[in-house]
């Protein structure tokens, strides 16, 4: 195990820091608390050199400036692994933003590795296992046990050679720049809150629901965290979403039929289920005018044109996957394809106008997608 380093006051930060900013390349990782409270928080940040891990803890330091100015340091590599949940995170947090990020798993994907995980790739390049129970345990929790540091210490003891390793790869295969736009747009990513009213709208499901539905899951997704946030548990621990999609769409007033139909167990009916049938009898009772809508984006309708533009596209995407090395769906989304679909351009001075559509899907698409909008009418 690389050496490793505790960090539990500001003026240690401050001292590792000033060294790590004369490295050329770090790896970063946190760990934080998602799976056990309500508002999770960042409870271990670690850091690594090529010869020395560091391990701060967070709950004992006042100021992350000089952490902040390290992560801001673009001359120095920051690799992360999986990065999208330490970006919003650190964002959320510290208000920072990542210069120079490399991510190990956006780079896989370039490469055509299925299996990404982390622990999947310490077992194929360093033969190191990585037990997955870690992901799952309390890290808010002190003192931290000998396996857990262990195991902190190991996701970021090898990521500077992950690194190099895949580096070279893409090199080789001309990919380190399209590997390196998507990881600029990897940084940019901001944090979300998803306890912002109307709850329903973070809700997968919910665009497809009537109103009434609609009025009587919002009123059940705040009863969840109302009592999430009272307990400090994570949503899930106090209802599933499954548990109130059946709620919200079969609209049970009666405690034992919510049991009766599983919406509910035993132990959740005991504890919320009066709640449960408050809130749904309320919903009920709303008027046509007092109901919520889900916002609508509005589509230009897809006529047989643009119909068969798709199709034609979405069989170009399957060809160029194979071909290409990479997954479709990361190649070119539903989304990118409908909208080259609806703009139809033939040209590539038409593809730079469209949003959202990256300078290295312009390189390694652009000459097929005008090829074969081309056969269309």
């Amino acid at each position: 195990m690389l050496n490793f380093k505790f960090i539990e006051s500001d003026g240690e930060l401050e001292t590792v820091c000033e060294g790590l900013n004369r490295e050329k390349i770090i790896g970063v990782d946190l760990e934080a608390d998602s799976m056990h409270c309500f508002k999770e928080k960042i409870c271990l940040i670690q850091i690594a050199s090529k010869d020395q891990a560091f391990l701060v803890d967070p709950f004992l330091i006042n100021d992350f400036s000089p952490f902040v100015t390290l992560l801001e340091n673009r001359e120095i590599i920051k690799i992360f692994h999986g990065a999208d949940f330490d970006v919003r995170s650190l964002d959320r947090e510290m208000g920072v933003r990542i210069e120079n990020l490399f991510d190990t798993e956006i780079a896989c994907r370039f490469l055509n590795v299925r299996e990404r995980g982390l622990g999947a790739l310490l077992k194929e390049h360093f033969d190191v296992y990585v037990d997955k129970k870690f992901q799952k345990v309390d890290w808010a929790r002190r003192p931290l046990k000998d396996d857990m540091i262990a195991y902190s210490v190991g996701d970021v003891a090898y990521l500077i050679e992950l690194h190099d390793r895949i580096k070279e790869r893409l090199e080789k295969i001309n990919r380190l720049s399209w590997a390196q736009e998507e990881f600029e747009a990897q940084a940019s990513v901001k944090y979300e809150s998803n306890h912002k009213f109307p709850l329903f709208k973070k809700f997968k499901g919910a665009g497809k629901m009537d109103n009434r539905s609609l009025a009587v899951l919002e009123n059940l997704l705040q009863v969840r965290m109302e009592q999430a946030e009272k307990k400090d548990l994570p949503l899930f621990k106090i209802m599933s979403s499954q548990s109130l999609l059946s709620l919200a769409t079969l609209h049970p007033r009666a405690i034992e039929t919510m049991v009766s139909i599983k919406a509910l167990s035993k132990k959740q009916a005991d504890m919320y289920g009066h709640l449960c049938q408050e809130a749904i009898v309320a919903a009920l009772a709303l008027s046509p005018g007092q109901l919520p809508s889900y916002p609508k984006v509005r589509m230009p309708r897809k006529n047989p044109k643009v119909l068969e533009r798709i199709n034609l596209l979405k069989k170009m995407r399957e060809k160029l996957s194979i071909s290409i090395g990479m997954e479709s769906g990361f190649l070119i989304n539903n989304n990118l394809i409908s909208a080259i679909a609806f703009a139809n351009p033939r040209t590539h001075a038409a593809l730079e106008n469209l949003e959202n559509m990256r300078n290295w899907q312009r390189e390694a698409l652009g000459d097929e997608i005008i090829k074969t909008l081309g056969y269309c009418n």
